[in-house]
């Protein structure tokens, strides 16, 4: 089987990233939305990449045309009887995604596969409520679409061979290096991505400045420092999936008091998409976006003593990545240290000079190394222990 016509729920950021990723490979794209003017946003959003990826020659004329024809925008479910696979991306609410796709079940033929772009909620839980679970996974894509090459492909318990296989080559369709993953809360690539924010909470929290935090993790080869990341991603989108994980490991992920993305959102600073979250963002004459720490939220947390040095700053946002990258490898939520090691260089930008990726950083350490920094740092809570 092969996805002749595709379709995503919900045209908005993701879902037009995804549409826009699709007709770009030639693949015939329904996009659907209830609102006409997110439908308006989204033909917008992707004529705009289109016009930038020929401007800058990454694609011809041609396939700039290809793929505008490719795409049909729709408020209903016309021409579902024809689609071979449907992506939803719609809200992240379990109950909002659920009924979504049990609708949307009703309508495709019996041998379309069906695919949530969840990031967080349970594929296993969603598949139970549908008539057909073993036609169903999780297809994860990273924003922004157009550049994360990085898909989770996730595997639950009642996916067929089939489905998995049609969806690991409808990846590498889209130019995606997709990665099996099985179901787990925040699957792979957050499940190890938001033990580090609970690092940088306690820091926060103790008075070690942002700006701070932010160099050390740049001077070791991460694109961008936590603060600045956890901004790019949206304050509403950190709280979203830390419930989900705090639910699903409660003994290390849960925190014992508001962390401080729970915080910047209570206080309505969302991050970029509001101008301000850890950082204010403005733009100076020449149009460049600047950034400055946001006082108005972090004079909360008086500056702290200098006993936290630039190491104990590393160690304390570095190991809890470390420890649950090792519970996943033990729990074969993946099949082995390669695609720990894929998922961290493309869903993270876990810096390749540093070992040569993750695995490879944990392996420098080594385990006595490892055990022995742990110890250091044991009183910070579960994340500080494995083994």
């Amino acid at each position: 089987m092969s996805v002749n016509q595709f379709a995503v729920l919900g045209a908005g950021v993701m879902g037009s990233g995804i549409a826009h990723q699709a007709t770009l490979c030639g693949v015939p794209t329904r996009l659907v939305d209830l609102s006409d003017q997110a439908l308006k946003r989204a033909e917008g959003r992707i004529s705009k990449l289109l016009s930038r990826q020929l401007e800058r020659q990454r694609i011809d004329r041609k396939t700039q045309e290809r793929a505008q024809a490719c795409l049909m925008t729709q408020s209903d479910q016309a021409g579902f009887e024809q689609v071979d696979l449907l992506v939803e991306a719609i809200v992240e609410d379990e109950q909002l995604k659920l009924a979504s796709l049990q609708q949307a079940e009703r309508v495709l033929p019996n041998t379309s596969v069906l695919c949530s772009n969840t990031s967080t909620i349970s594929i296993d839980r969603l598949a139970l409520k549908l008539a057909r679970p073993e036609r169903f996974c999780g297809l994860h894509f990273f924003n922004p679409v157009a550049q994360m090459q990085l898909v989770e492909v996730i595997q639950g318990e009642l996916t067929s061979k089939t489905t998995l296989e049609l969806c690991i080559d409808f990846a590498r369709t889209l130019g995606k290096q997709p990665v099996v993953v099985q179901d787990c809360p925040g699957f792979l690539v957050n499940r190890i991505l938001f033990p580090y924010f609970h690092g940088f909470d306690l820091l926060v929290k103790e008075g070690v400045e942002i700006e701070r935090i932010d160099s050390v993790m740049e001077n070791f080869g991460w694109p961008m420092g936590p603060a600045y990341l956890a901004d790019v991603i949206g304050m509403d989108v950190m709280v979203g999936a830390d419930r989900v994980l705090a639910r699903g490991y409660p003994s290390r992920m849960a925190y014992k008091q508001s962390s401080v993305f729970e915080l910047l959102l209570e206080s309505g600073h969302l991050g970029q998409k509001t101008g301000a979250g850890f950082y204010r963002y403005s733009q100076d004459s020449k149009g460049q976006r600047r950034r400055e720490p946001n006082s108005q939220v972090l004079s909360q947390w008086p500056p702290g003593s200098n006993s936290v040095s630039d190491e104990d700053i590393f160690w304390r946002m570095m190991l809890p990545m470390l420890t649950e990258s090792l519970r996943a490898l033990d729990e074969s939520v993946v099949k082995g240290s390669d695609d720990l090691q894929l998922a961290a260089k493309l869903g993270l930008g876990f810096p390749q000079h540093q070992g040569g990726g993750l695995w490879g950083y944990i392996e420098s350490i080594g385990f006595e190394r490892l055990q022995r920094l742990l110890a250091r740092y044991a009183d910070l809570g579960g994340l500080y222990h494995y083994g």
